[in-house]
């Protein structure tokens, strides 16, 4: 199955805005990287563990890139056509057998709102059809909140901590339910 033949759907944020989650599409560079420019430097840091200042060609080259084999991005959007916005995303790269990483960014104005949650069950559905057991994440300690999203999917989770990162992993147990 290619990265693009994801079905779109639709979500309800707790604050009642509806959004979309669908798959990165080529033509979604522009709505890309105006997202990622209008993203807070906190944000942009809890994400990515340093700060950078600009989004260069060669990073949005990067976020635009999408192996099939081995990669998934959703992303989460608000209005349609030429009004249609980028407020989130998620991608899972895989590391190994059975195993992915997984991250997501989602635009400050709808932080709290459950769309990490959502990107993440998104994520999960294509990851248990494409035999991916575990999920695995790199968190900064002082960003609670993205714990707290791993926390309340209820799936198994084995956490460490080393010099300020947590490391997640998250097993994908076909039952339990995001």
């Amino acid at each position: 199955m290619k990265h693009t033949d994801i079905a779109p759907t639709t979500a309800t944020l707790k604050n009642g805005t509806g959004a979309t989650l669908r798959p990165l599409r080529v033509d979604d560079r522009e709505r890309m990287a105006k997202a990622v420019r209008g993203l807070d430097p906190q944000t942009i840091y809890t994400r990515l563990f340093s700060h950078r200042k600009e989004l260069t060609e060669a990073g949005l080259d990067r976020l635009m890139r999408v192996d099939d084999e081995s990669e998934v991005v959703i992303v989460a959007t608000t209005g349609s056509g030429a009004d249609e916005t980028i407020i989130g995303g998620g991608r899972y790269v895989v590391t190994g057998e059975g195993r992915a990483e997984i991250a997501f960014t989602v635009e400050e104005d709808y932080q709290g709102q459950g769309l990490a949650g959502r990107l993440f069950a998104a994520l999960v559905d294509v990851a248990r059809g494409r035999g991916i057991a575990v999920f695995e994440a790199d968190v900064l300690a002082e960003n609670p909140s993205m714990l707290r999203v791993f926390g309340r999917t209820g799936l198994p989770m084995c956490k460490r901590s080393e010099g300020g990162i947590v490391h997640v992993e998250l097993t994908l147990a076909p039952s339990a339910q995001v």
